[in-house]
């Protein structure tokens, strides 16, 4: 098998340690993250080594890494630890969850999670650094560029191109033939019809929420119900 660190310690982490270690051909060795957040000696039974003493433990010439890291700061958090390790030599492995439906022609880049329940349609492309959560539908010929997020039960409809950066949060849509710029953020529940220029936001619609005992609440349940 072949050797991988972590770089992390938070709940990402342990995630990557979990699929990495029960669906991969990579085994675990170590985790390591920057030296000020090193705060225990060890993480799953395995060593935590302040990220500036990683390349003399753990060679990239033996070792791969995989930063596993969230969405914080758009993503530019995880693009600048992926930076720093691809700097320091490391190749950087990526994860696709077997329990996905995908094609042989899937194009990925280095240091992608790719979490189970994935439809993946024929001549996508996906970038350097991309997570995709669970249970997503990547229509055919889309491109997803590097450091994006895509949260659970997205669906991107076919021939978008989603731009670096970008966060798409749960059950989001994205009409086909759709450009998304960079740096944008998709709101939970939004539906994305038009393209976006970089930096956009687009908010999803708001629910409204009646008590058991208001009126509303109990037209409702009749009409649907009949109760």
């Amino acid at each position: 098998m072949k050797s991988l660190i972590i770089f992390g310690t938070a709940e990402i982490a342990e995630l990557a340690y979990f699929y990495f270690t029960n669906d991969s051909d990579y085994e675990v060795v170590a985790f390591t993250v920057d030296d000020e957040f090193v705060d225990n000696d060890s993480l799953l039974g395995l060593p935590v080594i302040p990220f500036s003493e990683i390349t003399n433990k753990f060679p990239p010439e033996e070792n791969a890494m995989h930063v596993a890291l969230s969405y914080s700061k758009l993503n530019q958090l995880r693009q600048e630890k992926y930076e720093q390790a691809k700097g320091s030599g490391y190749k950087l492995a990526s994860y696709i969850c077997s329990k996905s439906v995908i094609w042989n022609d899937l194009e990925t880049g280095d240091n992608c999670f790719i979490l189970e329940n994935q439809t993946i349609q024929p001549t996508v492309k996906i970038g350097n650094n991309v997570m995709l959560w669970s249970g997503n539908h990547i229509g055919h010929g889309t491109v997803i560029r590097d450091h994006a997020y895509v949260s659970s039960h997205v669906v991107i409809a076919g021939h978008c191109i989603i731009g670096n950066r970008c966060f798409l949060g749960i059950n989001s849509t994205i009409k086909d033939f759709t450009t998304v710029g960079d740096d944008c953020f998709v709101a939970m529940d939004a539906s994305v019809i038009n393209d976006l220029g970089d930096g956009s936001v687009v908010l999803g619609a708001s629910c409204d929420t009646f008590k058991y005992d208001d009126k509303r609440a109990r037209i409702i349940k009749r009409k649907y119900f009949g109760i």
